[in-house]
């Protein structure tokens, strides 16, 4: 009986501990309207004129990169900024 009940209390336990990792960690792909878009794991406040639309992580491998001439696919860039016409702006 405690062995059932050891390997219940563990099993729980794994659970929640995978449930909170998975809702804490987030991810982005943020797009401006100047067309660049690019990985990040916040929401940021844009000021001066900054558009941006948040879309779902996997939205990245639903767009044809190649032939999509209004969006530009930017490297990740450690620190809060943004891209503007393929450079990055630091905040």
């Amino acid at each position: 009986m405690f062995k059932s009940l050891l390997s219940a209390a563990i099993a729980v336990a794994v659970f929640i501990g995978v449930v909170t990792v998975a809702t804490t960690a987030s991810a982005y792909v943020v797009c401006n309207n100047f067309g660049d878009c690019w990985h990040t794991d916040h929401r940021d406040h844009f000021d001066n004129g900054i558009i941006v639309q948040y879309h779902p992580d996997d939205w990245y491998f639903h767009q044809d990169w190649g032939h999509d001439n209004n969006h530009h696919w930017r490297d990740y860039h450690n620190g809060r900024g943004y891209y503007r016409n393929g450079v990055w702006v630091p905040r």
